[in-house]
């Protein structure tokens, strides 16, 4: 029986497609702009420098300094670079964090942004900025930072490595699954979030053992879109707070902290959501939720254990205090304890144990 709920759809237009990368010029225009700064991360400065070029009288400028966590001396930095350049909109292209350093602009600003994301971390789809600064990473959601605009081109996917295709891939599927037991969850996201969980899970070893199969990628891209629409509409919950709280003071790798997180947090989190449980399960066609996504990620070959990104284990302690300090809303209370022992657990990489 469907019950009473809210939904409200996001403002954002979306192009999604093979080739569409075309299109930014248009899009820009279209926005009512007319000096685009180009924002990517050092590792793609050149393909944001041919993007500019392509742009021709629209670019105003390359600022290629992104980093995760988007980091508030980067930001100002940024924001010196956009006024000198005298751009009237932001161009993301990249991941994550490249997303985020466009939303920071804008919610300084009010600029507008078209994101181009190049991995699977649907932020690009969410009103949500974290950023960090003295080694603490806040969060904040605001309809200033949407972007305005998203293009999603296949093809600026089909040289994704493959390790970072896996990692950004199962960030998005823990978007759709905290997402089908938030607390304000509704039966439309709900249905993305099953779908979304289900094409990436269908198109991530299809990629593994093909990194170019088109099929693979155009399913993975939106599946990506799917569950960063989930992110966007409804709140997160402990594995959300939690992976926030390893990369800002570990500064762990993003994906690569949801990617092994999850599956400890949907343990944790079993006995308070048991139909968001059997919708995970059945996504990935698995009997079990958390254990059926431990085992995608291994059969991805994922890295398991949060000591094999950086994080040391005197850090668990801390982390366990630290995930009970400003908590987010959650179906099952915040036990310390027990929360240091999943922490423990994600730390040495175990398999979640069974209920």
């Amino acid at each position: 029986m469907i019950g009473g709920f809210t939904f409200e759809a996001l403002p954002c237009r979306v192009v999604f497609g093979s080739g569409t990368l075309s299109a930014a010029g248009a899009e820009i225009e279209r926005l009512g702009s007319r000096r685009a700064l180009v924002l990517t991360t050092p590792h793609q400065e050149a393909e944001g420098a041919r993007l500019g070029a392509a742009l021709g009288p629209l670019y105003a400028g390359l600022f290629p300094g992104a980093t995760m966590h988007t980091p508030v001396d980067v930001t100002e930095r940024a924001l010196a670079a956009m006024r000198a350049s005298a751009a009237d909109c932001v161009v993301s292209l990249g991941g994550g964090s490249t997303t985020g350093l466009g939303k920071a602009l804008a919610l300084r600003t009010g600029i507008n942004q078209l994101c181009i994301p190049t991995t699977y971390a649907g932020s690009e789809m969410t009103p949500i900025l974290g950023q960090t600064e003295n080694g603490l990473k806040t969060t904040l959601r605001d309809v200033a930072v949407l972007p305005e605009t998203v293009i999603y081109d296949v093809d600026l996917t089909l040289t994704l490595p493959v390790g970072l295709t896996v990692s950004s891939g199962m960030n998005a599927i823990a978007h759709a699954a905290e997402a089908l037991y938030a607390r304000d969850s509704n039966p439309v996201t709900s249905l993305m979030a099953e779908e979304g969980i289900r094409a990436l899970a269908h198109a991530l070893p299809a990629i593994v053992a093909t990194p170019n199969d088109r099929e693979a990628r155009t399913e993975a891209l939106y599946g990506a879109w799917l569950c960063g629409v989930c992110l966007g509409n409804v709140g997160m919950a402990l594995h959300h707070k939690l992976c926030h709280a390893l990369g800002g003071t570990f500064d762990l790798p993003h994906s690569e902290t949801h990617t092994i997180v999850l599956p400890h947090a949907l343990n944790y989190n079993r006995p308070a959501a048991p139909a968001a449980m059997a919708r995970i399960a059945r996504a990935v066609g698995a009997d079990d939720a958390a254990q059926g996504l431990y085992d995608l990620a291994r059969r991805l070959n994922a890295k398991l254990a949060l000591r094999d990104i950086g994080m040391p284990e005197s850090g668990i302690e801390q982390a366990a205090d630290l995930a009970v300090t400003n908590a987010y809303w959650n179906p099952r209370p915040l036990e310390r304890d027990a929360l240091r022992d999943l922490i423990a657990r994600a730390w040495a990489g175990e398999r979640p144990a069974r209920a």
